[in-house]
């Protein structure tokens, strides 16, 4: 029997986390979690309720009452905020994009979040996958430290910043790395044993049998 494997893979904004790890969570049996998507849902869902990333008042409250559970769709985990996944445009919209990295910031709002992301390891076991990856900023450096395969990809500013203009989204990647990578709280950084990759000039197929490489 094959041991249960836990991949981290955490990079800037418009790196290929996303591809990458849901092509992996394909090929390799593997449940796929993008924590991208957790704090774009919530923040969506503070500025619903009128919060505002500079003022922790009612930020508190608000996530105490917050219930997050996990719905599988195909090969993905997704997460309910209060009983509803939000929309793909809801989570993406330039309201989100322009907030997300602030709200991520927060102390609070990570903490809200902390065991829900790890508890998606029992939830992949329980699921019968072969393991998980996950996806994000601060995945083998926080949250999932035990990973057995840790990776780290990013691509130069040019690149990221065209790779989104050709999704059609208004997204200021190199602002919203900034920003991420100087926060208090679970920075974006490089874990010590994490793989760095460049996927500037690299096709989604090359980064993939790069990770499978050092998998198998």
């Amino acid at each position: 029997m094959k041991p249960f494997l836990i991949v981290a893979i955490d990079g800037g904004a418009a790196t290929g986390k996303s591809s990458t790890a849901h092509s992996l969570a394909e090929r390799k049996h593997l449940l796929n979690i993008d924590t991208g998507a957790h704090y774009r849902a919530l923040t969506f869902s503070c500025l619903a309720a009128e919060l505002s990333p500079e003022t922790s008042t009612g930020l508190c409250e608000f996530l105490s009452k917050v219930e997050l559970e996990a719905e599988l769709r195909g090969i993905s985990a997704v997460m309910s905020v209060n009983g509803r996944v939000l929309r793909n445009a809801e989570i993406r919209s330039s309201e989100v994009n322009q907030n997300v990295s602030r709200f991520a910031a927060l102390p609070e709002l990570r903490s809200a979040l902390l065991e829900y992301q790890r508890g998606l390891v029992e939830f992949a076991r329980r699921r019968g996958f072969g393991g998980l990856v996950m996806e994000g900023r601060d995945i083998g450096s926080v949250i999932l430290p035990q990973a057995d395969i840790k990776i780290f990809l990013d691509a130069d500013d040019v690149t990221k910043a065209e790779r989104r203009e050709k999704e059609g989204q208004q997204d200021s990647v190199a602002f919203r790395d900034h920003l991420d990578s100087r926060r208090k709280a679970a920075p974006l950084i490089r874990a010590d044993d994490a793989v760095l990759i460049d996927t500037s000039n690299l096709t989604l197929e090359q980064v993939i049998a790069q990770v499978i490489e050092l998998i198998d």
